[in-house]
């Protein structure tokens, strides 16, 4: 009896160790919540977690992420809506500041992409590669305060 309550408190033991261990890959960073309230990040190699006390928010990739768009806009000066189509790459820069806004940073780019674009889009006859970049810049202005970095636009407007 002795035997089989020793094993059994020590299987119990492993089995709280095996939960509190987090190994957190290369190039992803965990947030940390203790109690309900953000506890800072976790960055890659192995971590300790309390049960029940400490929670992991968020699995966020610093690597960087692609947003694919098409959509139909109605660009002023064009007499019918054109369809906008294309790719954002975006990174988390600031993984504390990103988490707030993680869970729906695809459609807050999407929505900032689309509010910016009637600034951008000024020409007919500019180059492509210029309204991207502007288009760029643009969405790195107002999305630098939540820990967001646009790396790269490629969208067309066709009618």
């Amino acid at each position: 009896m002795f035997s089989a309550l020793t094993l059994l408190s020590l299987m119990a033991v492993a089995g709280v160790v095996a939960v509190c261990i987090k190994r957190i890959p290369e190039g992803q960073v965990y947030t940390l919540r203790r109690l309900g309230k953000p506890a800072g990040t976790l960055t890659p190699g192995m971590h300790v977690v309390v049960p029940l006390i400490e929670r992991i928010a968020h699995k966020i990739s610093i690597t960087g992420y692609t947003l694919a768009l098409e959509e139909r806009v109605q660009v002023e000066g064009h007499a019918r809506p054109e369809t906008l189509r294309g790719r954002v790459w975006w990174q988390v820069l600031d993984p504390e500041r990103a988490d707030a806004v993680i869970d729906r940073a695809d459609d807050m780019i999407r929505t900032r992409v689309l509010g910016a674009l009637p600034e951008v889009a000024e020409s007919n006859q500019e180059d492509v590669r210029a309204r991207n970049l502007r288009l760029k810049q643009a969405l790195n202005g107002s999305l630098r305060d939540r820990g967001v970095l646009v790396t790269r636009v490629e969208l067309d407007l066709a009618a």
